[in-house]
Protein backbone atom coordinates (compact mmCIF):
# COMPACT_ATOMS: atom_id res chain seq x y z
CA UNK A 1 0.00 0.00 0.00
CA UNK A 2 2.76 2.53 0.66
CA UNK A 3 4.38 1.71 -2.65
CA UNK A 4 0.99 2.45 -4.44
CA UNK A 5 0.72 5.86 -2.81
CA UNK A 6 3.83 6.83 -3.56
CA UNK A 7 3.31 5.83 -7.22
CA UNK A 8 0.34 7.64 -7.09
CA UNK A 9 1.57 11.18 -5.28
CA UNK A 10 4.63 11.26 -8.09
CA UNK A 11 2.36 10.36 -10.75
CA UNK A 12 0.28 13.94 -9.53
CA UNK A 13 3.39 15.47 -9.03
CA UNK A 14 4.48 15.03 -12.57
CA UNK A 15 1.02 15.82 -14.23
CA UNK A 16 1.13 19.23 -11.92
CA UNK A 17 4.49 20.37 -13.30
CA UNK A 18 2.84 19.36 -16.78
CA UNK A 19 -0.21 21.21 -16.10
CA UNK A 20 2.06 24.46 -14.84
CA UNK A 21 5.01 24.33 -17.55
CA UNK A 22 2.07 24.07 -20.17
CA UNK A 23 0.62 27.14 -18.30
CA UNK A 24 3.47 28.87 -18.26
CA UNK A 25 4.04 28.73 -22.34
CA UNK A 26 0.58 29.43 -23.22
CA UNK A 27 1.69 32.73 -21.73
CA UNK A 28 -1.34 31.78 -19.33
CA UNK A 29 0.79 32.42 -16.25
CA UNK A 30 3.42 35.76 -17.62
CA UNK A 31 7.13 36.08 -16.04
CA UNK A 32 7.06 37.59 -12.85
CA UNK A 33 3.55 36.31 -11.88
CA UNK A 34 2.93 35.31 -8.11
CA UNK A 35 1.15 32.38 -6.38
CA UNK A 36 1.40 29.68 -3.70
CA UNK A 37 1.50 26.40 -3.38
CA UNK A 38 -2.42 27.02 -1.76
CA UNK A 39 -3.77 28.39 -4.94
CA UNK A 40 -2.47 25.68 -6.84
CA UNK A 41 -3.47 23.33 -5.21
CA UNK A 42 -7.31 24.48 -5.12
CA UNK A 43 -6.94 25.14 -8.40
CA UNK A 44 -6.52 21.73 -9.43
CA UNK A 45 -8.48 20.33 -6.17
CA UNK A 46 -5.81 17.98 -5.04
CA UNK A 47 -3.42 18.09 -2.07
CA UNK A 48 -0.74 20.94 -0.97
CA UNK A 49 2.31 17.86 -0.97
CA UNK A 50 2.39 17.06 -4.52
CA UNK A 51 1.39 20.55 -5.88
CA UNK A 52 4.74 21.62 -3.81
CA UNK A 53 7.01 18.79 -4.85
CA UNK A 54 5.62 19.48 -8.73
CA UNK A 55 6.43 23.45 -7.65
CA UNK A 56 10.27 22.56 -6.59
CA UNK A 57 10.63 20.33 -9.76
CA UNK A 58 9.94 23.53 -11.69
CA UNK A 59 12.04 25.87 -9.91
CA UNK A 60 14.98 23.31 -10.63
CA UNK A 61 14.35 23.90 -14.56
CA UNK A 62 14.90 26.95 -14.03
CA UNK A 63 10.74 27.72 -14.81
CA UNK A 64 10.14 29.26 -11.38
CA UNK A 65 11.66 31.32 -8.74
CA UNK A 66 11.20 30.15 -5.02
CA UNK A 67 10.51 33.34 -2.43
CA UNK A 68 10.00 31.51 1.30
CA UNK A 69 7.66 34.30 2.20
CA UNK A 70 5.72 35.14 -0.97
CA UNK A 71 5.44 31.66 -2.44
CA UNK A 72 6.62 31.06 -6.10
CA UNK A 73 6.41 33.39 -9.58
CA UNK A 74 7.33 32.50 -12.66
CA UNK A 75 11.04 33.26 -13.93
CA UNK A 76 11.37 36.51 -15.74
CA UNK A 77 14.55 35.54 -18.51
CA UNK A 78 16.17 38.44 -20.24
CA UNK A 79 17.41 38.64 -23.39
CA UNK A 80 20.96 38.16 -22.62
CA UNK A 81 19.50 35.40 -20.73
CA UNK A 82 17.85 34.02 -24.34
CA UNK A 83 21.38 34.97 -26.21
CA UNK A 84 22.99 32.57 -23.64
CA UNK A 85 20.84 29.73 -24.42
CA UNK A 86 21.19 29.99 -28.11
CA UNK A 87 24.66 29.81 -27.53
CA UNK A 88 24.73 27.24 -25.35
CA UNK A 89 23.08 24.96 -28.07
CA UNK A 90 25.34 26.57 -30.45
CA UNK A 91 28.43 24.63 -28.78
CA UNK A 92 26.47 21.57 -27.52
CA UNK A 93 25.03 20.61 -31.40
CA UNK A 94 28.24 21.46 -33.06
CA UNK A 95 29.65 19.23 -30.80
CA UNK A 96 27.51 16.53 -31.09
CA UNK A 97 27.81 16.83 -35.01
CA UNK A 98 31.95 16.70 -35.13
CA UNK A 99 31.66 13.88 -32.60
CA UNK A 100 28.73 11.66 -34.44
CA UNK A 101 29.16 12.88 -37.85
CA UNK A 102 30.94 9.65 -39.30
CA UNK A 103 28.59 7.32 -37.56
CA UNK A 104 25.48 9.45 -39.31
CA UNK A 105 24.12 7.35 -42.13
CA UNK A 106 20.58 7.24 -44.10
CA UNK A 107 18.42 5.41 -43.28
CA UNK A 108 17.34 2.26 -46.03
CA UNK A 109 15.07 3.24 -48.92
CA UNK A 110 11.80 1.69 -47.55
CA UNK A 111 12.15 3.80 -44.22
CA UNK A 112 12.47 6.43 -46.07
CA UNK A 113 9.91 9.67 -46.51
CA UNK A 114 8.18 9.29 -49.72
CA UNK A 115 9.92 11.14 -52.00
CA UNK A 116 13.49 11.26 -50.04
CA UNK A 117 15.54 9.35 -52.17
CA UNK A 118 18.48 8.35 -49.58
CA UNK A 119 21.10 5.07 -49.91
CA UNK A 120 21.58 2.37 -47.91
CA UNK A 121 22.03 1.61 -44.22
CA UNK A 122 20.45 4.06 -41.62
CA UNK A 123 20.56 5.43 -37.85
CA UNK A 124 17.03 4.20 -37.26
CA UNK A 125 13.36 4.00 -38.53
CA UNK A 126 12.70 6.39 -35.03
CA UNK A 127 13.76 9.39 -37.52
CA UNK A 128 10.63 8.70 -39.72
CA UNK A 129 8.52 9.43 -36.43
CA UNK A 130 10.62 12.55 -35.58
CA UNK A 131 10.17 13.65 -39.22
CA UNK A 132 6.28 13.48 -38.72
CA UNK A 133 6.47 15.70 -35.79
CA UNK A 134 8.51 17.97 -37.91
CA UNK A 135 5.92 18.31 -40.58
CA UNK A 136 3.32 19.29 -38.12
CA UNK A 137 5.38 21.92 -36.44
CA UNK A 138 6.82 23.54 -39.62
CA UNK A 139 2.82 23.58 -40.96
CA UNK A 140 2.12 25.69 -37.49
CA UNK A 141 4.94 27.45 -38.54
CA UNK A 142 3.61 28.90 -41.64
CA UNK A 143 0.32 28.80 -40.37
CA UNK A 144 1.13 31.43 -37.04
CA UNK A 145 -0.15 29.10 -34.93
CA UNK A 146 1.95 29.56 -31.84
CA UNK A 147 0.39 26.79 -29.94
CA UNK A 148 0.34 24.05 -31.96
CA UNK A 149 4.29 24.93 -32.94
CA UNK A 150 5.23 25.15 -28.97
CA UNK A 151 4.05 21.74 -28.82
CA UNK A 152 5.41 19.75 -31.78
CA UNK A 153 8.48 22.10 -32.19
CA UNK A 154 9.23 20.97 -27.96
CA UNK A 155 8.89 17.07 -29.01
CA UNK A 156 10.35 17.25 -32.09
CA UNK A 157 13.85 18.60 -30.46
CA UNK A 158 13.16 16.18 -27.81
CA UNK A 159 13.06 13.22 -29.84
CA UNK A 160 15.60 14.54 -32.15
CA UNK A 161 18.25 14.91 -29.82
CA UNK A 162 17.90 11.66 -27.71
CA UNK A 163 18.53 10.07 -31.74
CA UNK A 164 21.70 11.87 -32.63
CA UNK A 165 23.17 13.36 -29.04
CA UNK A 166 22.98 9.03 -28.11
CA UNK A 167 24.01 10.89 -24.49
CA UNK A 168 20.53 10.78 -22.02
CA UNK A 169 22.50 13.61 -20.12
CA UNK A 170 22.91 15.91 -22.67
CA UNK A 171 19.54 15.33 -24.49
CA UNK A 172 18.11 16.38 -21.60
CA UNK A 173 20.44 19.24 -21.24
CA UNK A 174 18.92 20.54 -24.47
CA UNK A 175 15.56 19.88 -23.68
CA UNK A 176 15.94 21.93 -20.48
CA UNK A 177 17.17 24.84 -23.07
CA UNK A 178 14.37 24.35 -25.30
CA UNK A 179 11.79 25.08 -22.69
CA UNK A 180 13.45 27.99 -21.32
CA UNK A 181 13.70 29.55 -24.34
CA UNK A 182 10.35 29.29 -25.16
CA UNK A 183 9.49 30.55 -21.99
CA UNK A 184 11.57 33.19 -22.71
CA UNK A 185 9.89 33.96 -26.00
CA UNK A 186 6.45 33.22 -25.89
CA UNK A 187 5.44 36.92 -24.26
CA UNK A 188 7.53 38.72 -27.13
CA UNK A 189 5.82 36.27 -29.83
CA UNK A 190 2.53 37.01 -29.24
CA UNK A 191 2.70 40.77 -28.98
CA UNK A 192 5.17 40.73 -32.30
CA UNK A 193 3.84 42.41 -35.79
CA UNK A 194 5.44 39.64 -37.74
CA UNK A 195 5.13 36.63 -36.09
CA UNK A 196 5.53 34.54 -38.86
CA UNK A 197 8.90 36.02 -40.24
CA UNK A 198 10.36 35.09 -37.17
CA UNK A 199 8.56 31.43 -36.04
CA UNK A 200 11.13 28.65 -37.76
CA UNK A 201 10.06 26.02 -39.93
CA UNK A 202 12.87 24.43 -40.98
CA UNK A 203 12.78 21.06 -39.13
CA UNK A 204 11.88 18.91 -42.03
CA UNK A 205 14.92 20.14 -43.39
CA UNK A 206 16.90 19.10 -40.89
CA UNK A 207 15.47 16.03 -40.22
CA UNK A 208 16.14 14.91 -44.03
CA UNK A 209 19.61 16.15 -43.79
CA UNK A 210 20.44 13.76 -40.86
CA UNK A 211 18.33 11.22 -42.81
CA UNK A 212 20.43 11.51 -46.21
CA UNK A 213 23.73 10.81 -43.47
CA UNK A 214 24.36 14.82 -44.19
CA UNK A 215 25.68 15.97 -41.55
CA UNK A 216 27.55 18.87 -43.33
CA UNK A 217 24.03 20.22 -44.09
CA UNK A 218 22.42 19.58 -40.77
CA UNK A 219 24.61 21.79 -39.49
CA UNK A 220 24.38 24.29 -42.12
CA UNK A 221 20.53 24.23 -40.79
CA UNK A 222 21.02 24.54 -37.24
CA UNK A 223 23.63 27.27 -37.23
CA UNK A 224 21.48 29.22 -39.72
CA UNK A 225 18.43 28.60 -36.99
CA UNK A 226 20.77 30.11 -34.38
CA UNK A 227 21.68 33.19 -36.11
CA UNK A 228 17.64 33.77 -37.09
CA UNK A 229 17.64 33.50 -33.06
CA UNK A 230 20.25 35.47 -31.76
CA UNK A 231 18.96 38.20 -34.78
CA UNK A 232 15.99 38.47 -33.25
CA UNK A 233 17.31 38.55 -29.77
CA UNK A 234 18.88 41.58 -31.14
CA UNK A 235 16.24 43.40 -32.52
CA UNK A 236 14.30 42.81 -28.91
CA UNK A 237 17.31 44.26 -27.43
CA UNK A 238 17.04 47.37 -29.79
CA UNK A 239 13.49 48.17 -29.64
CA UNK A 240 14.29 47.89 -25.68
CA UNK A 241 16.07 50.83 -26.00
Amino acid sequence: MPLSGAVTRNTLRQQIADALRDEVLAGRLQPGEEFTVKQIAEQYGVSATPVREALVDLCAQGLLDSDQHRGFRVHQYSVDDYRGMVEARMLVVDGIFRRHAPLLAPLPPQAAPPGLAVPDQGIGVALVSVRRRGEAAARAARAGDLDILIGYDIRYWRELGRLVAANAYIADFLHRLRVQAWVFSVPYLRSERDLLGWLWGGHVELVDAITRGDAEAAVAVVRDYNAHSLEWADRLEQRAR
